[in-house]
């Protein structure tokens, strides 16, 4: 998303080589959604892919959000005709006949769940997709999902500082044998190590309206990050390192998505596969993070109105 929409300046040589660098160092999983910049990313990633073999990289795509043409957001559709359609215009932008997870970026509360899935399973079976995916949506929502069609995996946000799911949603998922993709692994950068009090953000950027990087908010979630500095220092490891690898810990079902928009920082993520963690490890990176620590809501009241993962 970063490469194309709401976190301020791109630079497209870097992005494509960026990907270039994820695919070389053995990354598999490219993650998207036809709405980060009205289709910029999906072109962006036909561009870096355009040398590759196609069954080198796993595809997924969100669908549903609707935009204006000054990138404004003005609705959601996940209706039967709505998904085949975004289906159509993804697979046209991506030069490819098939998306591998195919999934709405959030519960469209106007659409029986059921309904959804369903389009989805059509074009499963008609060779457009490979597998079903969702996205932050609660236990039951899932239970009824998967009734339809067996779900890959569900996409939901999960770090140290948003561990919500962990209560109902993830042993539900385990319980149906779905996979979990995690965003926001690093909390949008708070928890990259590299943010500062000071950093000046525009309108334009996602965060600007963050709950979590606004004042006081945003000095008690740094303040846990030093505490976590701390943590990572003793491995010889960068807090970005160590909250990565604290998510990869958490079970071989789970699939942290990193939102690299460079070289450099993609580098530094990759390090988080190799930092060991044992249980005494994991007990001081939660002592230093304890679950429910950050201030804030992860989204603006609005946008946490969307999510059927917080009812």
């Amino acid at each position: 998303m970063g490469m194309s929409d709401l976190y301020g300046p791109t630079d497209e040589g870097e992005s494509i080589a960026t990907i270039h660098a994820a695919i070389d160092a053995g990354i598999t999983l490219i993650d998207t959604g036809d709405f980060y910049g009205s289709g910029h990313n999906e072109l962006l990633i036909a561009r870096a892919l355009r040398d590759r073999p196609r069954d080198a990289v796993t595809i997924s795509v969100k669908y549903g959000a609707l935009r204006d043409p000054s990138g404004g957001f003005v609705g959601y559709d996940a209706g039967p005709a709505a998904t085949k359609n975004a289906l159509a215009q993804t697979l046209r932008r991506l030069g490819t006949d098939h998306v591998d997870v195919y999934r709405p970026a959030r519960l469209d509360q106007t659409v029986p769940i059921e309904e959804t899935v369903g389009a989805i399973a059509e074009m499963v079976q008609a060779g457009f997709v490979r597998h079903v995916g969702l996205s932050e949506v609660g236990a039951e929502t899932l239970r009824r999902a998967a009734a339809v069609h067996p779900i890959s995996d569900l996409q939901i946000e999960y770090s140290l500082l948003s561990r919500g799911l962990e209560q109902e949603i993830l042993p539900t998922a385990r319980e149906l044998g779905v996979g979990i993709t995690a965003y926001g692994v690093l909390s949008r950068g708070l928890l990259s190590g590299h943010w500062s009090a000071g950093r000046e953000l525009s309108a334009y950027d996602f965060r600007f309206m963050s709950p979590r990087f606004q004042g006081e908010n945003l000095e008690h979630n740094l303040a846990l990050v030093e505490r976590l500095r701390e943590v990572a220092e003793s491995h010889e490891a960068s807090v970005s390192q160590v909250a990565i690898a604290w998510v990869l810990h958490q079970g071989e079902d789970i699939v942290p998505l990193v939102g690299a928009r460079r070289r450099d920082r993609l580098h530094e993520a990759l390090g988080a596969a190799d930092l060991e963690l044992d249980a005494d490890d994991l007990a001081r990176i939660e002592g230093a993070v304890p679950a429910g620590a950050a201030a804030g809501d992860r989204y603006a009241e609005v946008m946490m109105a969307d999510l059927d993962s917080e009812r």
